[in-house]
């Protein structure tokens, strides 16, 4: 691609991103202020680590998903706001398991959290943010949101603990990734899209819609991400490239390959999955092999699917600029850069 369009492309991903901000921007600071009233304790250090968190950026999708799902059903009230501050809550302390998990030293471009404050005081604060979010959802009274929240996020260690125990496992099937990804990030996607309409107390069609919208967004936004890992500048991309692969997680653009190409090429892939450290030489071995077989194109294909699955889903919900802004988000995860 050219510096031109690369230049082009970079415009219209931010005016995407924009024009959906022009609709929940007011809300989205409101959430931000929420959170940082949530983090309030006699523990310095946890307000420290979730401040840090919140200022590295972030695009807040998952948040922004419940305020245009609950707009979108009709509510006018004001909880939306705290229920996705708790939203962030929840994708907040998964960062900071996952990075102690990854030995992760960047997040969002920036040092990591478990770089900068070590991995014990990260996982404690991640048990925080768990354990004040859920309290929080007591006093909210809503059982069908506590429920909702609980079983996302019982999926959520179901997926880390599977793609875990898969470390290093070159015979992943589709199937299998299929199952990690739909638990460990998609969940979350869509509790987000469910508690939205569970707050505009939307018939049982619409709430199911909105929550199947949100599972297949999060299956295309995680497609997307595991291509960044082989595709991206790691100034653009906020961590470092192919560290997915050096951790041993193998993805969909991975598991495609190999079921494409040579014994031989089978075993220098084998061979980079299983080198510690991994080499860059090694690492742009195997992105040549994906590159030969056309991994990305096929996982991008994928993630388009995913992202055309959960636009149908909406059909359920009357038109409005809040339905407006979820299709354009729905372009949004499979243009984004970072």
């Amino acid at each position: 691609m050219s510096v031109l369009n690369t230049s082009i492309s970079r415009i219209e991903e931010k005016s995407l991103l924009e024009r959906i901000l022009l609709w929940v921007g007011d809300d989205l600071k409101k959430v931000d202020l929420e959170f940082r009233r949530n983090l309030k304790s006699d523990v310095p250090i946890i307000a420290a680590i979730g401040e840090h968190l919140l200022l590295s950026g972030g695009k807040r999708l998952r948040p922004i998903l419940l305020l245009l799902s609950a707009r979108a059903c009709g509510y006018r009230g004001e909880a939306h706001i705290s229920m996705a501050s708790l939203i962030e809550f929840i994708h907040t302390a998964t960062l900071l398991h996952d990075d102690v998990v990854d030995r992760a030293e960047l997040r969002r471009g920036m040092e990591s959290a478990n770089a900068k404050w070590g991995n014990e005081a990260c996982v404690l604060v991640g048990d925080f943010l768990f354990t004040k979010c859920f309290s929080l959802l007591v006093e909210n009274g809503n059982q069908k949101i506590l429920r909702a929240i609980a079983r996302a996020t019982t999926l959520m260690a179901e997926g880390e603990l599977e793609e875990l125990i898969k470390t290093n496992d070159i015979s992943l099937t589709e199937e299998d990734y299929l199952s990690i990804i739909v638990r460990k990030t998609a969940a979350l996607f869509s509790a987000a899209t469910q508690v939205g309409a569970i707050l505009g107390e939307a018939p049982e069609e619409t709430d199911a819609a909105l929550a199947n919208f949100g599972m297949d967004l999060g299956i295309a936004f995680q497609l997307t991400d595991d291509n960044l890992d082989y595709t991206s500048r790691e100034e653009e991309f906020g961590k470092k490239i192919g560290i997915d692969l050096q951790d041993g997680k193998i993805t969909l653009p991975l598991i495609f390959t190999l079921n494409q190409c040579t014994e031989k090429e089978s075993a220098i892939i084998r061979e980079a999955v299983e080198s510690d450290p991994m080499t860059r030489e090694s690492f742009f071995q195997v992105v040549t092999i994906i590159d030969k077989y056309h991994g990305v194109t096929y996982t991008l294909e994928k993630a388009r699917e995913y992202v055309a699955r959960a636009k149908e889903h909406l059909r359920h919900l009357s038109d409005s600029r809040e339905k407006e802004a979820l299709l354009s988000l729905s372009d949004y995860v499979l243009e984004r850069k970072l």
